[in-house]
């Protein structure tokens, strides 16, 4: 029995020596020993061999395509007094004035009928789809299509469950004890500039640390656009692994509520050397609170710019919705950020009504890889007479430009709320508008 322990103890000392030596000091510093680089164009040539095969098998090639043009649906850009004129005109005596007439009744038919078929809030929260198979279980059922092509996938799995999972486990425990000890430690330090300098390090390299057990490769483009102190970090949100996304590379105060448990340790150990911005449940309802610490945070030049999610919920990769308009009430500089994966190597998307955290974490534990390009965009600033609605959605449109993502107007909110009365009501006051004729609605209310 003594010689089984002594045993065990030798590889889990060897197991530690290879982390820490081949992938947790390479992290720290921020420099690769291409291992990663080599299991990823392995994995590539893996994945192109599949796909042939997969094609091949196929007598008649099938390809999914999830762009807007080839929805069920092809809806048109045109204005509901538009759509509306262009109906009436069908009918043999079109009517005089702007009266009500039946044939309206057929536009909301329609456009009821296709909120239904095709309802791009709900499609936002499902998980991308591929063209291939990507010999992951979770994107496709396994058929049986050749040998090889069997061997690969259980192959796979055995990598995947019994290699890349143990891991990229331990990589995480170890990189989030550091965070906790090393912010720990650092916050006992007197206020200076050295203390900053050793929090932000702290910082970057667990997170680094967290990053290479993902097996992540992360595209930086734009650097010189990198957000700066006194600013605000916003960029659009898939998973909340996009907060160790953006800090492999440069160090953010977070925003958010105080929590207990694990990430209440996590919480209270990084604001003990870092301006983090936490708020018990009661304070994150009063706007004037939140909007107040916000602001003080952003005008100390000193303190490390904010990283906001405005969209306030995980979008599926493919679009950018609704930013709540709160960060850009404030009149800070913004700093645009773009992040879009790519789901061929795994599905970075977490569907919090589906998968808990743990489930989903473990479910992108035993992914291949998670392979994802960020773009730091040019930062912005309020413009004279635009409210901060039209702020917000200014800085949308500019990430979903950069990143090939659907521009959106929904409030993602939706997926778990009814509809707001203040767009049905929008639509009523169109439609009396164009009926009643009364100018003084607003088409824009």
């Amino acid at each position: 029995m003594e010689d089984v322990w002594a045993g065990a103890l030798w590889a889990l000392r060897v197991w530690l020596y290879l982390i820490v030596g081949l992938i947790m000091i390479p992290a720290m510093f921020g420099f690769s020993l291409g291992i990663s680089e080599t299991y990823m164009n392995i994995l590539v040539k893996t994945l192109e061999w599949a796909t042939l095969k997969i094609q091949r098998a196929n007598t008649v090639e099938r390809t999914l395509n999830v762009s807007a043009s080839n929805s069920l649906i092809q809806r048109g850009n045109g204005s509901m007094e538009k759509e509306l004129g262009e109906l009436r005109r069908s009918r043999p005596k079109p009517p005089v004035g702007g009266d009500f007439t039946f044939s309206d009744c057929f536009y909301f038919t329609l456009k009821g009928i296709e909120s239904i078929v095709e309802d791009e809030v709900t499609q936002r929260f499902t998980s991308e789809e591929l063209v291939s198979w990507n010999l992951l279980t979770r994107t496709n059922d396994f058929q049986y299509i050749s040998l090889k092509l069997t061997l690969v996938y259980g192959l796979g799995i055995f990598v995947r469950y019994c290699i890349l999972a143990p891991l990229r486990i331990t990589l995480a425990l170890i990189g989030l004890s550091w965070l906790v000890i090393g912010t720990s430690a650092v916050g006992f330090l007197p206020n200076s500039s050295v203390k900053s300098w050793l929090s932000e390090w702290v910082h970057v390299m667990c997170y680094r640390i967290c990053a290479r057990g993902l097996s992540a490769t992360i595209h930086y483009h734009n650097r010189e656009n990198i957000p700066k102190k006194g600013g605000i970090c916003v960029a659009n949100h898939t998973s909340p692994i996009d907060v160790v996304i953006l800090c492999n590379d440069a160090c953010y105060a977070m925003v958010g509520q105080i929590h207990g448990g694990l990430m209440g340790v996590l919480q209270r150990a990084m604001v003990r050397s870092c301006p983090h911005v936490w708020f018990e449940r009661a304070e994150m309802k009063d706007r004037h609170l939140v909007t107040k610490r916000l602001t003080d945070h952003v005008n100390d030049k000193t303190k490390l710019p904010i990283l906001i999610f405005p969209e306030g919920t995980c979008v599926n990769n493919t679009s950018v919705m609704m930013f709540k308009k709160g960060s850009f009430e404030i009149g800070a500089t913004i700093y645009p950020v773009a992040i879009k994966y790519d789901p061929k190597f795994g599905d970075a998307f977490w569907n919090s009504s589906k998968y808990s955290m743990v489930s989903y974490l473990l479910r992108m534990m035993t992914s291949w890889a998670l392979v994802c390009n960020v773009w730091y965009l040019p930062a912005m600033h309020q413009q004279e007479g635009e409210d901060a609605v039209q702020f917000a959605n200014r800085v949308k449109s500019a990430i979903a430009h950069q990143g090939g993502l659907l521009d959106l107007q929904w409030d993602g909110g939706l997926k778990r709320a009814k509809v707001k009365e203040t767009f049905k009501e929008q639509q009523q006051k169109e439609y009396s508008s164009m009926v009643v004729g009364d100018d003084s609605s607003s088409n824009s209310d």
